[in-house]
Parts: C-alpha cells; structure tokens; sequence
C-alpha cells in the first residue's frame, strides 16, 4: 500500500533514497539503520512501509517520545538501536529498551550497563566505541585501553559485547576515513584471534562515508540525512 505523500505526488523522496541505497549496497548483507534523529512519524512509518526495519535514536527522550505515536505494527516489527553518546545517568532508560547499544565508550559505562541489566534481568546487547584515529572532539576507547579492558569486560555475564564502533572525525579526509574503518576491522579481527571471540559487527559509515564504510568491511551503517532528506 503506497502512503498518501506517495499517491499524490508520485514517489516520495524517502522511496527514492531507499531505492538508491539498495541500488548501491546490491547483495550486501550490510544492515541499514535508518537514524531518525530528525525524521517525521510519518517519515519512520513510511521507511517502515518499504522495508526498513532497522531504526537508530541519538537521544533516548526522543526516542521513547516517538515510538508511542509510530503505528503499532512499526513499534512492533521494528529493531531499536541506541547511537548517541550514552551519559550514565541514561543508562536505566536505555538498557532494555534498545536491541543494541553502539556508543558504549568506557570501561566505567561497560560497568554501568552491566549493573542495570542484571538489575533489570536482562542481558544487553552492546558495540564497543572505539578511536581508531586521534580525535579530540569524540569518546571512545582508545585500541590500548580496549585491549586491556576486554578480560573484565568478557567476564560480565549481563552485558554481550557483539563488535565495534566508530566515528571519523568531522574533517577527517578520504585517507583517514579509510584509516579509520579499516584499522576498526583489523582490530575486530586481532581480538577475535587473542581472546578467542567471535564478536561479527562493525558499525561504522554515516551518510558522508558509508560507501567507504561498506568497502571496508562495514555490517553496519547508521544513516539519516542520506534516508530522511528531501
């Protein structure tokens, strides 16, 4: 069923983004999370109409505010994912209700998620933000800082580390980017072979730099503008 923005005015600008990105992504298994940080309702049900079942929130206020007033089979159907930086004192409202949380950027954070989702009963699902490259402007562990927290982090039983994330930085030309994404993968890999994981996920490209995110390696990306814009 088309929704009404399409039947008047042909397709939607929404359909026509989607198209292109499928076009573009072909037989990729790379997931698309469509970041609703300044989406419609309307926009977030019509993606959903299309086949988007993978949505990203910023900011769990707005998050909890919308999904109330999405059509029931959207709320429903749909996989929530936490991006933003996560402050501690959000963390009882984000733990539970979000699928994955991609933004866990510290150990003290790794520790506070724990703690609510085994208050909570829960086991969490969450990516480990990491600075592949030098970026004042951003959190996230450093690759040392990870290495040496991964033991204590494995050992959490209410938390399940499933991968990596990242963030170029906001002037980061094409070198770095592809520093950036391709070291994050090289990293994922050299921790699967010292601890023995099996972590599978790597989110990282927005829509500045997800084709290069897709080239190398990416099974996440977490897009807005490149969905949402008219």
């Amino acid at each position: 069923m088309q929704s009404g923005n399409q039947q008047g005015k042909g397709i939607s600008k929404v359909a026509q983004n989607l198209a292109i990105l499928r076009d573009a992504l072909s037989d990729s298994a790379v997931t698309l999370i469509a970041v609703t940080k300044h989406a419609t309702i309307d926009q977030i049900a019509e993606a959903h109409e299309l086949g988007v079942s993978d949505f990203g929130e910023n900011r769990v206020q707005d998050a909890l505010k919308k999904r109330p007033l999405l059509p029931p089979q959207v709320a429903s159907d749909s996989t929530w994912h936490f991006i933003g930086h996560l402050q501690s004192n959000k963390v009882k409202q984000v733990v539970g209700n979000f699928s994955l949380i991609h933004s866990v950027d510290s150990f003290r954070l790794v520790e506070e998620v724990a703690k609510v989702a085994e208050q909570k009963g829960t086991i969490q699902r969450i990516l480990l933000q990491v600075k592949i490259v030098k970026d004042d402007a951003k959190t996230g562990f450093t690759i040392d800082e990870l290495k040496d927290a991964l033991p204590a982090i494995l050992n959490m039983q209410s938390i399940k580390v499933e991968g990596l994330m990242t963030i170029t930085p906001y002037d980061a030309d094409e070198a770095t980017t592809e520093s950036s994404f391709n070291g994050l993968r090289q990293l994922r890999d050299q921790i699967n072979e010292a601890f023995g994981t099996n972590l599978t996920e790597l989110s990282m490209g927005m829509s500045d730099d997800w084709r290069e995110a897709v080239s190398c390696g990416a099974t996440m990306i977490r897009l807005g503008r490149a969905i949402f814009d008219s």
